[in-house]
């Protein structure tokens, strides 16, 4: 990523910190690595993540270790090892680099970077509706349009099997499923609602829908998460077929689309993990988040044109004639510095008029000249790129010359 394209990263890392601190969730940071056993645990042992994409290594003591694929579960993991047991809810963000071995795709590389808000310690429906609600607020701030959010409860443990029973009866009766979702049938049935295979989406549309075997707690947890969205005016889409990746997900999941993307068209994805906490090893706690990849997010906003453009990079540049002006110059530099001008010097000995050309090419609006006549009377030239104005002062002025020549902005 180089520095033409990084402040657009910082542009959307800073929307993402300031709703963050609006919405009360602190960020975590967790180690790019952990034990290999955390997301076999976590994430399921038929999950894409765990049988063709994490990347895994021994290290010199022998330890299986993985490159984290995804931040749910070391935000888990870090919660149960806080030295003091945090209070609760638990309300966190997080904004690194995820790493996946999986085919390139639109927005996604096999190292990507992937910001994810988790909530700890409650069931209540309304938090559910909060996570969403932050995500639509942080693409708000961003100008993104066209955005929908796609809505499914998957149930719980207690109701989940009897879904489970229907959809297996269903699914052994079809032909045409993929060689994955043939095998998935019989250890993981829920998964083949996720296949993105054009010949498993179609037959999964007539399948039986998790939210028609809802038990009486779940549906009303679902009705009160829908209603949650009606009066916050966030409009959504009953997905029937909507389940998530990962086997920690109960109830509520969701996905925030963009129908520009094409077939990668998920900018956004989430749901509530009620068990993920105790199957670590913790009390029952439960849980709610979403992650979404920037790489995507960035696509999105370019497609949409929504990417602001690129700050000015620097203000000042000094530029001196012969050696015996740059020690002035270079002092002249640093005063600059400490009074917070973004500023510049060349340091490849070219000639002044080399310098004034390289001025203009950087976009400096802005030049402070230091010549051998200007050193003998304690001054400078200031020079206004932009009109052409030049001035000469004392040194001591310089500071409030440029404050008065600067452009806005």
């Amino acid at each position: 990523m180089l520095p033409g394209a990084v402040y657009v990263w910082e542009y959307v890392e800073g929307a993402i910190r300031e709703v963050c601190r609006r919405y009360h969730y602190l960020e975590v940071r967790t180690p790019i690595f952990e034990h290999t056993e955390l997301f076999e645990r976590t994430t399921g042992e038929t999950t894409d993540i765990v049988e063709k994409q994490m990347y895994t290594f021994r290290d010199r003591g022998g330890r299986s270790l993985t490159l984290r694929p995804e931040g749910t579960a070391p935000v888990v993991r870090a919660y149960l090892e806080a030295p003091e047991r945090p209070l609760l809810p638990w309300k966190v963000f997080y904004l690194g680099p995820m790493f996946r071995h999986e085919r390139p795709q639109a927005g996604r590389f096999r190292q990507f970077v992937q910001f994810g808000v988790e909530a700890l310690g409650s069931d209540d429906p309304a938090l559910d509706g909060e996570v969403i609600a932050l995500a639509c607020d942080l693409f708000g701030k961003l100008g993104l349009q066209g955005l929908s959010v796609h809505l499914n409860s998957i149930g719980c443990p207690r109701c989940r099997p009897s879904y489970r029973q229907e959809l297996l009866a269903y699914l052994r009766g079809q032909e045409g499923l993929c060689a994955d979702c043939t095998r998935r049938v019989e250890v993981n049935p829920l998964r083949v609602l996720d296949c993105k295979e054009p010949s498993c989406r179609a037959l999964v549309r007539e399948a039986p829908r998790p939210v028609d075997f809802l038990c009486e707690e779940c549906g009303r947890h679902f009705a009160a998460v829908r209603a949650f969205l009606e009066r916050m005016g966030i409009p959504y889409v009953l997905d029937p077929t909507l389940v998530r990746g990962l086997d920690y997900y109960t109830r509520t999941v969701f996905e925030i689309m963009h129908g520009a993307l094409g077939a990668q068209n998920t900018v956004c994805a989430g749901g509530r993990y009620d068990g993920l906490v105790e199957q670590l090893g913790g009390d029952p706690t439960p849980g709610v988040g979403f992650a979404t990849g920037l790489e995507r997010l960035i696509a999105t906003l370019e497609l949409e044109g929504r990417v602001p453009p690129p700050p000015r990079e620097l203000q000042v540049l000094v530029v001196y004639a012969g050696e015996a002006a740059r020690q002035a110059a270079l002092d002249i530099l640093y005063r600059l510095r400490a009074s917070g001008w973004q500023a510049d010097i060349d340091y490849l000995g070219r000639s002044l008029r080399a310098q004034m050309k390289h001025a203009a090419r950087l976009g400096a609006p802005l030049v402070v000249m230091v010549g051998e006549e200007e050193m003998a009377a304690g001054e400078v030239t200031v020079r206004d790129m932009l009109s052409g104005e030049q001035l000469r002062v004392r040194a001591g002025d310089v500071d409030a010359t440029l404050r008065r020549l600067a452009p806005a902005g």
